[in-house]
């Protein structure tokens, strides 16, 4: 049981893992003054709708992250890219989209969006069938725009607050609402996959889900561009807390 338990959290994990991290710290020049001041991206009025009480918490995650992303995430994306095909790696992408479209459906319903949970749906159901189970994207050609939708908007529609900036370990920025939006995911994500236990009958079940696990894991490190200490900003803490708060706002505004 404990061991089921453990394989459970690390598969979750995987599952969630959202942002980018480092590769190698870039510093300001002496005589190069920064572009912009710490006080622009940590002002209260800039940051209105991401409030940092647990900053030294969320320092240490940022740090741990980037020490994460230097020594063993970075490395396995360097050695993926080297080895699978440019073509490879765009189906290995193509294939986890579609199977994010199932929480994007079910989220669009919770949010009562009919139109767009249609048309999750039909692009679900075209890329499984003609796609060859969404390792193309023949939707997309066929004009059903993808759309992102998932708990921690599902919550927002139905009026929970966003809660503290909360820097998770591996997972990066969030909110405490958007953390757990994140729990819910995983654990319906989990569920259907144990339902429908495509590996059942493989005999090696457990292997292979952490094999499609790990894949995935890979494939969201190597679709994001985003480095830690890359920026030349000698406060880029902050600087991440706003842009992630920018981002915030242009989803609410979608």
């Amino acid at each position: 049981m404990y061991s089921n338990a453990i394989k459970l959290i690390f598969k979750t994990v995987l599952v969630l893992l959202l942002s980018g991290c480092a590769a190698g710290r870039a510093y300001l020049p002496d005589d190069v003054p920064p572009m912009h001041t710490v006080s622009e991206f940590s002002d209260d009025e800039n940051v209105s709708r991401t409030r940092d009480p647990w900053e030294g918490l969320n320092r240490s995650m940022y740090k741990f992250n980037y020490e994460v992303d230097r020594f063993v995430l970075l490395p396995v994306v360097a050695g993926y890219e080297t080895v699978v095909p440019r073509t490879a790696r765009t189906g290995v992408s193509n294939f986890f989209a579609n199977i994010r479209e199932v929480r994007t459906f079910y989220n669009c319903i919770l949010q009562a969006k009919g139109k767009k949970s249609l048309v999750t749906l039909g692009r679900f159901v075209t890329n499984s069938t003609i796609g060859i189970g969404g390792l193309f994207d023949p939707a997309t050609a066929f004009g059903m725009r993808r759309e992102h939708e998932d708990f921690d908007r599902t919550l927002e529609t139905w009026g929970v607050g966003t809660g503290p900036y909360l820097v998770l370990p591996i997972l990066g920025p969030n909110t405490a609402r958007s953390a757990g939006g994140l729990a819910v995911d995983g654990g319906v994500r989990w569920a259907i996959a144990n339902a429908i236990d495509p590996f059942g009958g493989t005999g090696a079940s457990t292997e292979i889900e952490t094999g499609v696990t790990a894949l995935e894991t890979v494939d969201l490190r190597y679709r994001e561009s985003f480095r830690y200490y890359d920026s030349d900003y000698p406060f880029e803490y902050y600087m991440v807390r706003y842009l992630f708060s920018q981002e915030r706002e242009l989803k609410i505004l979608r």
